[in-house]
């Protein structure tokens, strides 16, 4: 049955529990979550109820029973990649980039071909623009690594080179309907969390997950730790540089490790300086002037970062450590 062909998706029931605001609203269980995520991936849910549907959860929060759930119905949207170990049997990793760079410059490129380099697969998926900022997709077409435009090229890139930028159209389609709804909404919705805590692997893979205010940190610390398949192949959970997943040069922070049910903390703050030793990086922020930047790092013209140095020591680590209990995909 076509997606057009799907019968439509009623939500009264569950708005009326979600819709109460932030002290009055209930949280569903996860099937009903599921039930009504995948509706809304499906385009099964009216312009009406889905807007009500997406400021509820705006008001309310998502519970980390709903995150899973939702989670969830996420992955089962869209078909996963199937990626070789890298030298050593590294796992692959993805680093989520919806961000990109206001203020300093955005080294995801940087941090992806270093590890790359390494032999660890790397899948950077996220928009291709966002006006007023420097996405990683566009450092990325400056240095001449060009977007996948299919599921193919994506896992042939990742073969061949160790490296693939996905753009989240290409990668996932029904969630990047949804995180379009922001341009016409004014406001982000449940899917722009959904997007920085997705496993797009067959396989276990590393995520690299970040946070930008505490309370997040707080729900997801609560995601992975009562729902272990959610941190399926791990994820490294840290504070992010103006929401990207790529340790900031100017200060050290804290990063822990969700595997296997458990968390780890790899990096205590109570261990880190407060300012990491200065580095002189691109004064101009624009794609170009980064990507030349990146380009004199990898030839080691200029030194990398001391804290994106330990951020590879501390991923190219934990992919060759095995899973001792790999929770089943989800």
């Amino acid at each position: 049955m076509t997606e057009s062909a799907l019968p439509s998706f009623a939500c009264a029931r569950y708005i009326k529990e979600i819709g109460r605001g932030p002290h009055g609203a209930s949280a569903l269980t996860h099937e009903y979550t599921y039930a009504l995520y995948e509706a809304m991936l499906d385009s099964r849910v009216s312009e009406l109820e889905l807007g009500a549907v997406l400021l509820a959860y705006r008001l309310k929060g998502e519970s980390s029973d709903e995150l899973a759930a939702m989670l969830c119905a996420a992955h089962r949207s869209f078909e996963p990649l199937h990626v070789q170990d890298g030298r050593e049997h590294a796992r692959p990793v993805s680093i989520p980039s919806y961000n990109g760079a206001r203020k300093t410059p955005n080294l995801v490129p940087l941090l992806s071909l270093l590890l790359a380099r390494e032999g660890v697969p790397m899948l950077v998926h996220g928009v291709t623009e966002d006006p007023g900022r420097v996405t990683s997709a566009e450092i990325f077409a400056e240095l001449g690594i060009a977007h996948a435009a299919s599921h193919d090229e994506m896992e042939d890139s990742l073969a061949s080179r160790r490296l693939a930028f996905a753009p989240i159209s290409v990668l996932a389609p029904k969630l990047a309907r949804m995180l379009a709804l922001r341009r016409r909404m004014g406001v982000r919705n449940s899917t722009h969390t959904l997007v920085k805590i997705l496993q797009p692997f067959a396989e276990p893979g590393l995520r690299l997950v970040n946070y930008t205010h505490p309370e997040y940190r707080e729900s997801l610390t609560g995601l992975f730790t009562a729902h272990p398949d959610a941190a399926s192949g791990g994820a490294l959970l840290a504070r992010g540089t103006e929401g990207e997943a790529v340790a900031d040069t100017r200060r050290q922070v804290q990063v822990d490790w969700f595997h296997d049910g458990r968390a780890e903390t790899l990096i205590s703050p109570e261990h880190s300086q407060p300012h990491a030793p200065h580095v002189e990086l691109p004064e101009a922020l624009d794609a170009a002037t980064t990507a030349r930047w990146i380009e004199s790092v990898l030839r080691g013209d200029v030194p990398v970062p001391t804290a994106v140095a330990r951020q590879v020591e501390v991923i190219a680590n934990v992919v060759r450590k095995p899973l001792d209990n790999q929770p089943n995909q989800i």
